[in-house]
């Protein structure tokens, strides 16, 4: 007779309910039953609310993920869930899963882009993003109801050649091209020497493909430049046609030209872009309030319809099923593709059909990016604030700027337009953070928009000064 397992249901640290996820730092207020929580929890509200048990799990490459693993499939087997494990994957194979197995819900084990010591669950039902509200009922259901132990089931399913295959649908790459990839030591490690064996007319160079928890070359976030030099170097001295980078978890893509130059999401989606305007008249192409105003002037001229979103790879991705748009995208490096494929972000797809786009083009990622117009901007700029501060600043902010002549959207943070160019401040939903960006068409411009951000900040007791 087996031995019962010793996870107990608890209640929740409210730091690490998040607007996309459950994360936290492991064995502080992230725990094996906190995992154990989830997994209960979440199988309940599956079977109450979709009168199914079908469940896919998977888990990063992060040292606590097997644990929490554990913990989690334990929680949804007591449930009366049955769990089809994925095993350590990306978490796009696990969003595979969910379709290709048919399940009704998915989790996946990951603490994504954060530092190793933190990790956390993404959760998706009925094929839609899992967050918000969702999230933040999890405590009320602990405390209020009454969750019945059953008996479930743990399947172990092996996937990965099925998603390769998927992925490589249609891609045909026709010219040769030398690519240089940055895995990061993160999950997509577990998929890249199948994928790469079956990229046909391709050189691959990888680098740090060994999956390894503790990071141990950089940081996998290609959202900042730092962790992108060792590709940048590698693209140089390989003369590759381009860089590709991943974040943890394999949902976020970085890009490199074949100048060495770091390819913004703003500017690869327009790339991207320049394909799909011939796959569909008026495309919606969703894009976050993060990016440039380059990208939403240059893909209305191409002919698409580009409307700014929320920041969020949850809200996107919402958006972008009900207004069935076939691309879109954030700043972060979350792209999805709902055309010829299912509406969530895979990094790995994304970066095949950047592949495909350049194989059909005799100009190189640097002149095809060339083209749009230059701007002076500052880097994303992050800086720690009281969780409990965070929202109040942006408010305080907003009702400063209310009198304000130009242009104000508030969809996500402050968001001020002016001929000259643009600011934006929010808050993070991920992290005890306000993130800052400032655009101009103009050098002076771009100081101009920089002294009244500061200014604003200053007004909210936050003395920050940007370089340029």
């Amino acid at each position: 007779m087996a031995l019962e397992n010793s996870f107990h249901i608890i209640e929740f640290d409210p730091e690490v309910l998040r607007e996309y996820d459950i994360r936290g730092v492991v064995d502080k207020n992230i725990t094996e039953n906190t995992a154990y929580t989830i997994g209960r929890i979440f199988g309940n509200i599956v079977l109450t609310k979709l009168n199914s048990n079908k469940i896919a799990v998977g888990y990063d490459g992060r040292l606590t993920s097997p644990k929490l693993y554990n913990a989690l499939s334990n929680g949804l087997k007591d449930s009366g869930s049955f769990v089809s494990n994925i095993g350590m994957c990306p978490t796009p194979m696990l969003y595979f899963a969910d379709y290709y197995l048919q399940t009704d819900a998915a989790i996946m084990i990951t603490g994504s882009h954060n530092p190793s010591e933190y990790n956390g669950f993404k959760m998706v039902l009925n094929k839609h993003s899992f967050f918000s509200n969702d999230i933040q009922n999890f405590q009320k259901i602990v405390s209020t109801t009454k969750l019945e132990k059953k008996n479930g089931k743990i399947k172990n399913v092996n996937l990965i050649d099925n998603y390769i295959q998927r992925i490589m649908q249609n891609i045909d790459i026709k010219k040769k091209l030398k690519i240089s990839w940055d895995i990061g030591n993160g999950a997509m490690g577990v998929v890249i020497d199948k994928l790469i064996a079956k990229l046909n007319n391709t050189e691959n160079i990888l680098l740090n493909k060994d999956v390894d928890g503790n990071f141990p070359n950089h940081h996998p976030d290609p959202t900042v430049p730092k962790n992108m030099e060792q590709l940048i170097k590698s693209v140089k001295e390989n003369n590759c046609d381009l860089g590709m980078a991943f974040d943890g978890d394999g949902d976020r893509l970085g890009v490199i030209d074949n100048h060495g130059n770091i390819v913004w999401a703003d500017q690869y989606m327009l790339v991207l872009c320049s394909e799909i305007k011939n796959l569909y008249k008026n495309p919606k192409i969703i894009m976050d309030v993060k990016c440039s105003k380059v990208f939403f002037d240059e893909s209305k001229k191409m002919g698409c319809i580009p409307i700014m979103e929320r920041t969020g790879h949850s809200p996107i991705k919402e958006k972008m099923k009900e207004l069935k748009s076939p691309l879109s995208g954030e700043m972060s490096g979350h792209v999805c593709y709902g055309d010829d494929f299912y509406g969530y972000d895979d990094a790995l797809y994304v970066a095949l059909r950047l592949i495909r786009i350049l194989s059909n083009h005799n100009e190189s990622l640097f002149d095809l990016v060339d083209k749009f117009p230059k701007t002076y901007s500052t880097p994303e700029v992050r800086f720690d604030v009281e969780e409990i501060k965070k929202f109040k600043i942006i408010d305080d902010i907003k009702n400063r700027l209310s009198n304000y002549s130009e242009k104000i959207i508030d969809i996500d943070g402050i968001r001020l337009e002016t001929e000259e160019g643009w600011f934006l401040v929010r808050a993070s939903n991920t992290q005890n953070q306000l993130t800052c960006r400032v655009e101009s068409t103009s050098s002076s411009g771009l100081k101009k928009l920089i002294n009244l951000l500061e200014d604003q900040l200053k007004l909210s007791d936050i003395d920050y000064k940007f370089t340029i």
